[in-house]
């Protein structure tokens, strides 16, 4: 009865877990479907919207590059030339005016009557050209009051405008350009993308200050019975989210338009696929109701048949569980409950020989590798190094900072190596000569360094990030005080058919009792520095190569300190190096697997 209840309520469980995530699942892809169709639908607008302020960009180099560049306006006028431009593209334009720097009318088409009360000098698209003389300027939406127009129209107009230079008898001044684009035109797009969306979705169009330019509810926004989130949305990067506004929730997709720094906004309501969500709710509650009906009736049936085996051999795991190490293991049963029983007698004996040893070997290497992959990036020294980086390139030392950067890339790129934690000591030692150089300019050259590396070892195998936390050790605590006079050394070497690299100081160094704890478990202890630390290093090594290889350290106090880090002599392979990172020793060579 236990059985067939337990079995039950975990199909149960389970089937009604299946359902919900089953159901989560169709929603989420369909949310995912909505919110791919929103995303193409506000691209393909998007577009549509850059190719047309594209198309107005060139009319203004047209205008500035083709016509006004070539007039000296003493000797000619500029009419004609501005006459044509505007009738091939007066579809799109309202107007073509082109002022002095004081605000001054040059020229204008098709209608060059200013307005008495106008001041140019004034108009946000005039001081946005003139202070900002490189760029060019999209204004808002406003109604073109410049001219007096004979049919007594209002156009709707955006205004881009732009700094030119004018001739005048040979010699250059300033002036600015401006085209009206007739706000129709975008109005138009925006139009056609609502009118694509589908369901409830609509698409609207604000300035960088979240002013709304478009939207299909303007009118009802104008008269405060429709609000819109576009306070928030200004603030947002360009992606899809989800927000609560005005009680729904709804989904809200962004994209900043080029030129223009314009965000074009998509926005769905959830409740336009609710009836789909609806439809497939009711689907799985159906499908899981058969299949729990199904569960049951054969739930039933099994339960009959393993229940007094598993019964017996759950009384063996409980008396196993109350700490008899060596209990009785039924087996018997049906073969499959025979097998379990077989299985967890061979498991308990195996358990009892390995669990220690290999429990306390995994969690080791578990903490020593954990410990190697936070030691990579150093978030401090990155800090310092960017900081140094950005101290050069003010006092404009551009040599000093393109080579700290190009050490830093070259140092962290030999730190990820691809994943591997087995590099040659040619790159281990490349690495390590990074990062001194970008030390040394930190610090100012308050020390020198040098590298004595043997060629024969260079293609050996080592464990990545080696070398480096000890160096960062020398730094830290061996040149500390020794006021620009400090040492530091790095030799490799083979011998006995070994790889040898030592690190020397002519710091302050150490009791030789003191220096004899660093590589002690209890003695561990984790200060300035990359926080890895010898004893991390001397633990990945033995780890990797066995018990005989690692770290030796010999100092004396006032007379320096020296590390010893020794390998043994492995020639680098695809190979090799395979082998090594599953934890296996290449036949011939020492220590042990791992």
């Amino acid at each position: 009865m236990t059985i067939a209840l337990s079995f039950t309520v975990v199909s149960v469980c389970c089937l009604c877990f299946l359902g919900v995530l089953l159901y989560k699942q169709f929603s989420r892809k369909e949310e995912t479907l909505m919110r791919e169709n929103s995303r193409q639908l506000l691209e393909q607008t998007a577009i549509n919207l850059e190719d047309y302020l594209r198309s107005m960009r060139r009319i203004s180099d047209a205008m500035y590059y083709s016509v006004i560049k070539d007039k000296d306006l003493e000797q000619e006028g500029m009419d004609e030339e501005m006459t044509l431009l505007y009738e091939a593209n007066k579809d799109n334009l309202v107007s073509i005016a082109c002022y002095t720097y004081d605000g001054g009318l040059v020229e204008a088409t098709p209608v060059a009557n200013e307005k008495r009360d106008v001041t140019v000098a004034l108009q946000d698209w005039f001081v946005d050209a003139k202070n900002q003389l490189e760029n060019f300027h999209f204004s808002t939406p406003h109604v073109q009051n410049l001219f007096d127009d004979l049919t007594y129209r209002y156009y709707w107009v955006v205004s881009l405008s732009r700094t030119v230079e004018l001739t005048y008898g040979g010699t250059s001044t300033l002036g600015v350009l401006l085209v009206d684009m007739n706000y129709s035109s975008i109005e138009r797009i925006l139009d056609k993308a609502n009118t694509a969306s589908v369901s409830s979705e609509y698409v609207y169009l604000m300035d960088p200050n979240g002013e709304i330019i478009y939207h299909p509810k303007q009118e009802l926004i104008r008269m405060g019975r429709f609000q819109e989130n576009n306070q928030e949305a200004v603030h947002a990067s360009d992606e899809s989210w989800k927000e609560m506004f005005g009680g729904k929730q709804r989904i809200v997709t962004q994209k900043t338009i080029s030129y223009t720094g314009w965000k074009l906004v998509s926005v769905v309501p959830l409740e336009s696929f609710g009836m789909g969500k609806d439809s497939t709710r009711y689907l799985v509650i159906m499908l899981v109701s058969l299949a729990l009906l199904a569960t049951v009736i054969l739930n039933q049936f099994v339960s009959a048949r393993i229940s007094k085996p598993l019964r017996r051999l759950n009384d063996s795991v409980r008396e196993w569980e109350a700490g008899n190490q060596e209990p009785d293991i039924y087996v018997g049963g049906s073969l499959e409950v025979e097998h379990l029983g077989r299985t967890l007698r061979s498991t308990m004996k195996q358990i009892q020989e390995l669990m220690q040893d290999i429990v306390v070997k995994q969690e080791e290497k578990r903490k020593s590798e954990l410990d190697a992959l936070q030691s990579q990036i150093n978030p401090h020294f990155l800090y310092n190094t960017l900081d140094s980086i950005v101290w050069m390139i003010t006092g404009e030392r551009y040599d000093d900072a393109v080579f700290m950067i190009t050490q830093l890339a070259s140092l962290f790129r030999i730190s990820l190596s691809r994943g591997k934690t087995i590099i040659r000591v040619e790159d281990e030692i490349k690495h390590a000569e990074n990062y001194m150089n970008i030390q040394k300019i930190r610090y100012k050259n308050a020390f020198e360094v040098s590298f004595d590396i043997a060629p024969e070892i260079l293609s050996a195998c080592t464990v990545k990030l080696v070398v480096q936390p000890i160096l960062e050790n020398a730094i830290y605590y061996g040149m500390e005080a020794m006021d620009d006079d400090g040492i530091i050394s790095v030799r490799g070497y083979q011998k006995d058919g070994d790889v040898f690299l030592e690190i020397s100081d002519n710091g302050l160094g150490m009791p030789e009792e003191a220096a004899a704890k660093l590589l002690t478990e209890g003695e561990r202890v984790r200060s300035r520095g990359s926080g890895v630390g010898l004893l991390n290093v001397h633990n990945r090594i033995r780890l990797r190569f066995g018990e005989q290889y690692g770290l030796q350290i010999e100092s004396f106090p006032d007379e320096g300190m020296t590390v010893r880090i020794h390998i043994p002599y492995i020639p680098y392979t695809e190979e090799t190096c395979r082998q090594l990172e599953e934890g296996k020793l290449p036949d011939g060579k020492g220590g042990r697997s791992v």
